[in-house]
């Protein structure tokens, strides 16, 4: 089991910036990949960033240039930095840590979310 602690998040004026945090505890060993993941008001929960315990980023393309997200503490912390936000950014941002435990023919993924941080930017 892993625990996902995030904090952060609040109201900001466009372009001002935030930044999140995740803590990660429980079976920490087992996490690959940890990352941050948004909804908005009537719509799907879409992926921000994640980024792998070697150190491998990934974002989607509407945050290129302006989030940031790192990882440290033994793999167990990951921070979301958000420059230049925009009204569109506003959402709940949500921590996932993704373990993977290998078994006798074939690995074994699950995902853990956190209980969500609200991002409001204003206009």
């Amino acid at each position: 089991q892993v625990q996902l602690v995030e904090s952060g998040g609040g109201l900001v004026q466009a372009g001002g910036c935030l930044r999140l945090s995740c803590v990660a505890s429980g079976s920490i060993f087992n996490i690959n990949i940890m990352g941050w993941y948004r909804q908005a008001p009537g719509k799907q929960r879409e992926l921000v960033a994640t980024i792998t315990r070697g150190g491998s980023a990934n974002s989607a393309d509407s945050v290129k240039g302006r989030f940031t997200i790192s990882r440290e503490n033994a793999g167990n912390t990951v921070y979301l930095q958000m420059n230049s936000l925009k009204p569109e950014d506003t959402a709940v941002y949500y921590c996932n840590a993704r373990t993977v435990v290998s078994g006798p023919f074939r690995n074994y993924e699950h995902d853990y979310w956190g209980q969500g941080t609200q991002v409001t930017v204003s206009s």
